[in-house]
């Protein structure tokens, strides 16, 4: 056995040493690699990895658990009852007329006697029990509908546990938000296998997905401030942008029971006996309400908005914090003017927003404003479908920008499933999206006043029509006039540098208070807003960081936000942001000069041509020629409506001379029309000598090149009327005469008025009077022999066509 023993022991030792030690010898080498490679402290991947089943195990069992209990015990019932008596409706009145506070009984002691001042003691008791009493019926009003400071601040001082439980909640829900980023950073930082280029990203998306569903936990108020911050990218970052933007499309629904008793209680009807269809699920869920697609009885296809269940008291709670805390930071800040209006007008609009019937309204109102311009698309009310809590707007069927711009970027999941032609196409509709939104936006803005203050993207479509289609007109903005045009004069003053006539715009929009040195603030604009490069004449900068330097200087010497203002930054910021995400290179001023130029030359009132004299003429009203040549230059495609497109053969390469004769030819198509009462006024008003000077000068070069093409076509136009023939038909596509009757312009008598009244002016100086007459001699003659070698050419190719060069086919008899 001993020996038997042995030779089992040494066939293991040779079976450890030819096997074992080869795996031994293969660890060693293993460790001394991993000595090679950075130390790692630790992977937990495992552990969280186990941690996060046995979570999301328990949160299945809990949500079951609450189902049950909901369906069984009637838990919902029970939780709106305590809901009630924490926010003591039980003692509120709906009936119980305006609260007005008793004033505090004053004591009174005459010279009474002992049982005379018994009887008054008792009588002041009862006094004060009926002052404490009275004072209790403040606990009977109820919340407004209708937005007011005092009524809502004396609503929740009666009520400061609720107050409390909400910053309690706000302040628990933040600081979970710091553990969960504070936690991720730790784990990327033990996880050393994680790419460190791509740390800062995910970081930045990180902090973005924790904000997101903080907002989504704390409610409405705070997911609309979440949405307004993703139209900012260019402030927060993509990233955090990019989780926001979830806000506007991914907030969960409440269930569709409470839904459609919602709609039966505000119709007071059955669902079914309203529509003959809605869908089973909501379609889109918002901050204050989700939408179901439906169809009438009529065959009309609508979208039901529904809002969500007990929005009005958390709404107007969340409000009286924001006042509370500006309150707070006035003090702190010392501030003269009242930063609570800000919160006063959010809540206003806010609380506006839970009745549908003003956004009803306000819709049909934006409709018919709008109607005029067909590249706007606003949906019908159907007002016997709509009350406090429901609204039904006809269905507009269109591509949602964000889906747009994932697609361009290629930043879904099944992007293989999207071929390079359907991505093209999507990025075309997208920047024809942003082009019609700013033009949108300037109409709403210069012409009809009223203005869509919240157009993110989940409140915009793009319909198969090409129609940029607006939704939710639950916040809006109405501009007086004179607000409309000190917003139109402070763009060309931006664009201009003129910085004391910007500080003036901003004082006649009430920002800047009466009393204020305005010379000190002209050089804190100057001085922060010199620092703005120019491209071609334009800002070459984001409307944002204008508004941001602004803002700096607003704040050092206190300016005035007026409601509409701060609605209007909103609006105007939130396309911005929607803007660049679709192009990096967008600039809003580049955008907007071309319709602002076009606005000052056909609005023929008196403000309008105040700022049009102020941008082209200098004190002594003469032509400033170069402030002129860069309002026509760029303002040049602003032309595109108003004229025929010129063929790209008409082109002759140079782009500069292309944008001229846009100018030239629209300025020759405006002087004899009704719009170009402004031109003609200008004209008249200006100094005559100046214009011919300008006229001259060598900077014109290129206006005088192509107001002779002009004239030659004029006059092509007349030797083809001579011969009979059709002139509009023979005359060249791209000319001026191939649009427009000359003769129009040649018997115009206020342009004749204009013409005299410009050459009597120059007329004290005979040598100016000489350069221009021999100008205009050369000008004719070349324009003479252009107009005669185009006959030629015409008369050539008429009388070659006739004839026939076909071979001549003879006949040979044999």
């Amino acid at each position: 056995m001993a020996t038997g023993l042995a030779a089992t022991t040494t066939l293991n030792l040779k079976s450890f040493s030819v096997v074992e030690c080869k795996s031994v010898i293969t660890k060693v080498g293993n460790l001394k690699k991993k000595r090679a490679s950075p130390p790692v402290i630790g992977n937990f991947e495992h552990l969280f990895g186990v941690v996060k089943k046995d979570w999301e195990f328990l949160k299945n069992g809990v949500n079951k658990s609450v189902e049950w209990a909901n369906e069984h015990l009637q838990v919902p019932k029970i939780v709106k009852k305590v809901d009630d008596t924490v926010w003591l409706r039980n003692l509120e009145d709906p009936n119980s007329p305006p609260f007005h506070p008793p004033v505090w009984p004053q004591p009174s002691y005459p010279a009474l006697s002992g049982m005379d001042l018994l009887i008054a003691d008792i009588q002041a008791l009862a006094v004060y029990g009926s002052y404490f009493y009275c004072m209790s019926k403040i606990w009977a009003t109820p919340l407004p509908e209708v937005y007011d400071a005092e009524v809502v601040s004396d609503y929740f001082n009666c009520r400061p546990h609720v107050t409390a439980l909400r910053l309690l909640e706000v302040f628990a829900a933040f600081s979970s938000a710091v553990i969960q980023i504070r936690t991720s950073r730790i784990r990327r930082f033990i996880n050393s296998r994680t790419n460190e280029d791509n740390i800062d990203n995910l970081s930045q998306y990180d902090f973005g997905k924790v904000l997101k569903e903080t907002m989504l936990n704390l409610g409405p108020t705070f997911i609309k401030v979440g949405q307004s911050l993703s139209t900012r990218p260019d402030i927060i970052g993509s990233e955090i942008s990019k989780a926001l933007s979830e806000l506007h499309d991914q907030i969960p629904p409440f269930p569709r029971a409470i839904a459609m008793k919602i709609i039966e209680d505000e119709l007071g009807a059955p669902v079914a006996r309203i529509f003959s269809y809605i869908s089973d699920e909501p379609v889109g869920a918002a901050s204050f309400g989700q939408v179901y697609r439906g169809t009438t009885f009529e065959g009309c296809d609508v979208a039901i908005k529904v809002q969500r269940p007990n929005l009005h008291h958390q709404v107007a709670r969340d409000i009286y914090i924001l006042r509370l805390g500006l309150g707070i930071l006035k003090k702190i800040a010392k501030r003269k003017n009242d930063i609570r209006l800000y919160a006063d007008e959010l809540g206003r609009g806010l609380m506006g927003e839970l009745d549908y019937r003003l956004e009803a309204a306000n819709a049909s109102r934006f409709l018919e404003a709008h109607s005029s311009f067909p590249f706007i698309r606003v949906p019908k009310i159907f007002p016997q479908l709509t009350r406090k809590k429901v609204l039904t707007m006809e269905w507009v069927a269109g591509e949602n920008p964000n889906d747009l711009l994932l697609v361009c970027k290629g930043s879904i999941d099944d992007s293989s499933a999207y071929s390079e032609k359907q991505t093209v196409k999507a990025k075309q509709h997208l920047l024809d999206l942003v082009s019609k939104g700013v033009e949108a936006s300037l109409v709403q803005l210069l012409e009809t006043g009223y203005l869509h203050a919240d157009p993110h993207p989940g409140n915009l479509r793009y319909t198969n029509t090409g129609q940029i289609g607006f939704l939710d007109f639950g916040l809006m903005c109405q501009m007086e006039r004179k607000h409309q045009l000190a917003m139109l004069a402070s763009i060309i003053h931006i664009v201009n540098g003129d910085w004391a006539s910007l500080v003036q715009a901003l004082s006649e929009m009430d920002v800047i208070s009466p009393g204020t040195n305005t010379r000190l603030v002209t050089m804190e604009l100057e001085k922060a807003l010199g620092e703005v490069e120019f491209n071609d004449g334009i800002p070459d900068v984001k409307f944002s960081k204008v508004l941001g330097k602004i803002w700096s200087v607003a704040f050092k010497y206190q300016f005035r936000m007026p409601p509409y203002f701060t609605l209007l930054l909103r609006s105007l910021a939130s396309l911005e942001g929607l803007a660049i995400a679709a192009n990096e290179d967008f600039k809003t001023f580049e955008a907007a000069y071309p319709y602002v130029v076009r606005k000052l030359l056909t609005d023929n009132s008196d403000a309008s041509r105040k700022i049009l004299h102020s941008v082209i003429l200098n004190s002594r009203r003469e032509f400033q020629w170069k402030k002129l040549v860069l309002f026509l230059r760029v303002g040049s495609s602003s032309t595109r409506k108003i004229l025929p497109k010129v063929p790209e053969s008409a082109n002759d390469g140079s782009c500069s001379t292309d944008n001229i004769f846009n100018v030239t030819t629209f300025v020759l198509k405006l002087l004899p029309s009704k719009d170009g009462a402004v031109l003609r006024r200008l004209l008249m008003t200006a100094d005559g000598t100046s214009l011919i000077k300008a006229f001259l000068s060598e900077e014109a070069a290129t206006v005088r090149q192509q107001f002779c093409r002009e004239v030659a076509d004029v006059l092509y136009q007349w030797m083809e009327g001579v011969t009979g023939k059709d002139p509009c038909r023979t005359a060249s596509s791209n000319s001026y005469a191939a649009n427009f009757n000359y003769q129009i312009l040649l018997n115009d008598r206020r342009l004749k008025v204009v013409f005299k009244k410009v050459l009597n002016d120059a007329r004290r100086d005979w040598f100016l009077m000489l350069r221009f007459s021999w100008t205009s001699f050369v000008m004719f003659v070349n324009a003479s022999a252009a107009a005669c070698h185009q006959s030629i050419i015409s008369l050539s190719k008429e009388y070659i066509s006739r004839l026939s060069f076909s071979p001549i086919q003879a006949t040979v008899s044999t």
